[in-house]
């Protein structure tokens, strides 16, 4: 019986790493092809939250959970084109001056034009209700946010890993020097690489709307354990950044029972002792910017 609630807490701790780890791939590709630590990047984990929100009112939310995250990759590929692409050779410093005011800018704006009040948005009435298995009792919608992760990790992980796009994207973060003397632009590449990335930030938003609310600072707060996940799992490093956020996710539901009060830290010192011996992180790779 002690083992359901511990099991529970794991469950937990998963569902925090999923939407983690779909901002945190986003993270970690933009930085990996062009060097640019995304600082904006919970904005747009905010912006699909918000426009789900709206969206669902006249689609329903599984229009909203289609079309939010397209709306959002259309605005990142403007933002990549006309701000993003005037820094990939730059100081990294001015790339997070950029960021960060774009960030800034980004939650003003949702606040003006939404109101600081959290914007409630309800559960669709399919997803409603508990799962039972003997004594073990969880929510239905909270294993359907698990699955949609899930699913959206394995469709990147098949994209860069079987596709032509794919194969360029990841000779451009190892070698990009190479890929220009065979003649390949890596900007077009960036540009869809940018647009897939807010794109799965967008769909946590519209994930996790339901759970914790919507409000203007929302991608403030989720940054932060998403740069955790990134730093421990290593720069460049798909798998790095899934076994991390799978690491993180069972510490954290671990500690959440254990030791209620520690729980938010314990992803912290983790990326501490992990740093301590793995500078570069779990898995980091050398990362060579593209000219």
């Amino acid at each position: 019986m002690m083992l359901i609630p511990i099991f529970e807490q794991i469950l937990n701790g998963l569902l925090a790493g999923a939407y983690y780890l779909l901002i945190a791939l986003g993270l970690s590709l933009i930085f990996s092809l062009g060097g640019l630590v995304n600082l904006a990047h919970g904005a747009f984990y905010a912006l699909g939250a918000y426009f789900a929100v709206k969206l669902a009112d006249h689609i329903g939310f599984a229009g909203a959970f289609l079309v939010s995250p397209v709306l959002v990759a259309v605005l990142g590929l403007l933002v990549e084109r006309f701000l993003f692409r005037r820094f990939y050779r730059e100081d990294p410093a001015l790339g997070l001056l950029l960021t960060f005011g774009l960030a800034m800018v980004a939650e003003q704006t949702l606040r003006l034009v939404f109101g600081a009040a959290p914007l409630p948005f309800s559960i669709p009435d399919a997803l409603k209700g508990q799962v039972l298995a003997g004594d073990f009792i969880y929510s239905r919608y909270r294993l359907a946010m698990l699955g949609a992760a899930v699913a959206a990790v394995a469709a990147l992980w098949y994209l860069l890993q079987r596709t032509p796009f794919g194969r360029v994207v990841r000779a451009g973060v190892q070698n990009p020097d190479m890929v220009a003397a065979l003649g390949i632009s890596l900007a077009p590449y960036m540009s869809g690489v940018v647009a897939i990335s807010v794109a799965l930030a967008a769909l946590a938003g519209v994930l996790l709307a339901p759970i914790t609310g919507v409000h203007p600072a929302m991608g403030a707060e989720i940054l932060t354990a998403s740069f955790v996940v990134v730093v421990i799992g290593g720069l460049g490093s798909f798998w790095g950044v899934v076994y991390a956020a799978l690491i993180v996710s069972v510490v954290r539901g671990l500690t959440a029972y254990f030791f209620p009060p520690a729980a938010e830290s314990s992803m912290y010192l983790l990326m501490l002792l992990v740093l301590l011996f793995r500078p570069r992180g779990l898995f980091g790779e050398r990362i060579v910017r593209f000219e």
